[in-house]
Order: C-alpha cells, then sequence, then structure tokens
C-alpha cells in the first residue's frame, strides 16, 4: 500500500512539474496553447535508427509547439519512449497511442493504408523554392484512375487549407486523364464548388501543368496519380544526393480519405530512405495537419463538393466489373473469422484487388487489402501466406 502511494504521488508530481513546464514554455514563446504530440516510429530505415533520431532532435530544436513521443528502437534521452522490438510492433503500440488519445498525429515508414486512404506530400520545388503540396504519393483514394483524381485534389485541397493557406491554387499534372480530370473540376465550379486554379507558366497557360510548372511550384496543390505522385517525392527529395538519401521536403504527407484519416488517425508517411531534415519536415507537416484539423477540413470539402455533384461524376466514371472466367467470385461470399494479418501478398492488379480478396475468403483464408509502398497488397496471417499465394496463383491473380 506504501509503495502505491508513493507510486501516485510521483504520478501527481509528474504532472504537476509537466503543467508548469508547459506553462514555463508558453511564458517565453508567447504560446499557452497545448503542445501537439506527435509520434515517430524509429525502426526500418535504410539510413538506421541515428539518422530518425537526429531529425527527433532537429524538431526539438526549431519547434516549441511539438511533443514528440518515440516508439521502438532504444530509450533516447528526455523524449518520451515507448519500447517496441520490430515496425509491426511499433505500429500495434502507435495504434494504441491514438486509442488513448496519446498523439494527435505519428509519422511511420511502410504502412499499409486500407483502399480509399491516399496520402499527400509536399515538397519544396528546386526552381523557385515554393514549397508545394502533390495529391497523391502513396496509397490509392479509388480503384477508378478518373475518381481517384478529383479525390485525389480535394484532399490535396484540405491538407493544404488545415496547413494555412486559406485559398489554395490547383493545378493538375498533364498526365493520362488529366483532361477528364480538368473537366470534372470545373463542372463542380460551375455548380459552386469553391475551387481556385492555377495558370501554368507556359506561354499558353491553362490549368494543365507541364514539368517547368513542377520545377517553379506553379500551384499550391499538384494533383496527379499516387504512382506517379511517388516518384515526384522522391525526385525532389533526393534530386542533390543522387537518390539514396532525401535530403529536401516534408514526406509523403497523411493518409486521407472521405470519411476523414483512416479510422481516425493522423498517420504520416516517410521513405526508407528519408533523411533527418526529411523526418523533421514530416513531423512538422504531420503537425500542421492535427493543429489545422485535416480530418474536419477534409469533411468540409467532401462535403461541398458532394453538394457541387461529386458523388455524380464518381458514379459516372466507374467501370462496371467485368465478369469473366477467371473470377468465381460470388456476391454472398462472407469473411472467414478474424485473424492477425502480419504479412502482405503484393503484385496483384489494383482493378482485381477486391476480388482476390474474396477468393481467399471463399476458402477460408482470411484476408484484408491494403496499399504498401510498392503498390497494392493482400494482408493475411502469416500461416496462411502460402496457401493464400497458391490459390492467387491459380485464380491466375498472381
Amino acid at each position: 500500500m506504501q509503495n502505491a502511494n508513493q507510486q501516485g504521488n510521483q504520478n501527481i508530481n509528474q504532472q504537476l512539474s509537466d503543467t508548469f513546464s508547459a506553462m514555463a514554455d508558453g511564458l517565453l514563446s508567447g504560446q499557452c496553447d497545448r503542445k501537439t504530440r506527435i509520434g515517430l516510429t524509429l525502426i526500418g530505415s535504410e539510413l538506421g535508427e541515428a539518422e530518425l533520431l537526429h531529425g527527433a532532435q532537429l524538431v526539438s530544436r526549431q519547434y516549441s509547439d511539438i511533443e514528440l513521443v518515440l516508439i521502438g528502437g532504444d530509450q533516447a534521452g528526455a523524449f518520451e519512449h515507448h519500447p517496441a522490438s520490430n515496425l509491426t510492433e511499433c505500429h500495434q503500440v502507435m495504434e494504441q497511442l491514438f486509442s488513448d488519445k496519446q498523439i494527435d498525429g505519428c509519422v511511420t515508414l511502410h504502412y499499409a493504408f486500407p483502399l480509399g486512404v491516399s496520402t499527400m506530400g509536399k515538397v519544396v520545388t528546386p526552381g523557385t523554392g515554393r514549397e508545394m503540396f502533390i495529391a497523391s504519393t502513396t496509397g490509392t483514394s479509388d480503384t477508378n484512375r478518373q475518381a481517384a483524381l478529383l479525390k485525389n485534389t480535394i484532399y490535396g485541397i484540405a491538407l493544404a487549407k488545415a496547413s494555412g493557406i486559406e485559398k489554395p491554387s490547383v493545378g493538375v499534372l498533364n498526365i493520362d486523364g488529366a483532361a477528364q480530370c480538368e473537366r470534372g473540376l470545373k463542372e463542380l465550379q460551375q455548380a459552386g464548388y469553391d475551387i481556385h486554379f492555377a495558370d501554368s507558366s507556359r506561354a499558353d497557360g491553362g490549368i494543365a501543368m507541364r514539368g517547368n510548372d513542377l520545377l517553379r511550384g506553379t500551384p499550391d496543390v499538384m494533383v496527379t496519380d499516387s504512382l506517379t505522385g511517388n516518384l515526384l517525392m522522391k525526385m525532389f527529395s533526393s534530386f542533390t544526393t543522387g537518390g539514396s538519401f532525401e535530403a529536401s521536403g516534408f514526406g509523403y504527407g497523411p493518409g486521407l480519405s472521405k470519411d476523414g484519416c483512416a479510422d481516425g488517425q493522423l498517420v504520416s508517411i516517410i521513405s526508407r530512405a528519408s533523411g533527418a531534415p526529411v523526418v523533421a519536415g514530416a513531423i512538422r507537416l504531420c503537425a500542421d495537419a492535427a493543429k489545422g484539423e485535416v480530418m474536419k477540413r477534409v469533411n468540409e470539402e467532401w462535403e461541398a463538393a458532394s453538394l457541387a455533384g461529386i458523388n455524380n461524376l464518381v458514379n459516372k466514371y466507374k467501370q462496371p466489373v467485368a465478369t469473366d472466367a477467371k473470377s468465381d467470385v460470388k456476391a454472398d461470399v462472407i469473411a472467414p473469422p478474424e485473424k492477425v494479418t502480419d504479412t502482405d501478398i503484393g503484385g496483384i492488379d489494383i482493378l482485381e484487388i477486391e476480388d482476390a480478396c474474396q477468393v481467399l475468403w471463399k476458402v477460408n483464408i482470411f484476408a484484408r487489402t491494403g496499399m504498401g509502398c510498392t503498390g497494392p497488397i493482400i494482408l493475411v496471417a502469416k500461416e496462411d501466406k502460402e496457401a493464400a499465394k497458391a490459390k492467387l496463383v491459380e485464380s491466375k491473380y498472381l
């Protein structure tokens, strides 16, 4: 009983100490708001744990409004630290911290978002030094390309507004589908959606952005598909280093969907090649998104776009599901009992990922769909991996 009382007194004393420290920081900085608590996982980088820790130290020196919570790796000085022995455990700890409302956001890597969630990144453009959002950079907003581009636009605008840009300008990268995306966005604008288009820096102008506009940072939000966006992020981040070290920018950004964030969790992504400056930038972007209530911003933008008819546009782009001999999926297939899905299978086409999942359900293998760093994945239990792969090969999904 005495030890319990002593422990209780120590907790109270620590809380008082933290409160007075926060008050002192606020008086010194002129900011008395609660600090934004951002997690950072320390395992999985190709550059080593020390590089991620260096990024955390940069944040602690530069930003007084952020409180870091480190997950995994070794105990790190004065930072709050939660043990984990591998990246899977890091993500489990992260999700528990979210559940307990102990963190407002988290920066991690190699995290599999569910389909429908895509990340919005941010870079510093080499031509002018302007900051520009790339919408999107990993994951997929929709299995239909045109629908995904429209959704990416909405999510990119929401993140830009959460980051403090009141009326972000939007450009669509001149890729396959850009013209249809432009038509769709202009339809939304004519129907009352408040969107502000950038004008290309090339002589003929227009909403379609060229390579020059990428380098100059012409729009605040550059809309593209996630695979192109992922390549752009890597080139912008490491064009001065030869590719092995990302030295510039704010990472691949938070995962967003029309429902806000995945499971209400603000998870931001870095690469296994992200150096300390990018780690620090990613933490800053995640904190900005949390403070700017990005989930609320997404909901507001989606509601406004819905009033202008975005759901009708998305439905128009949807392609009917092909019925061929390869797929014996039935509409009434029910998922088997849920299991921990701790391993993934890649190489399946994005348009077939849901059908592939149901093929596994039909043979009593529990599976989930997701999006990894290299593309769509099927998540299964480790003990089911070989049987699942065999079934997917048999069904010609692999």
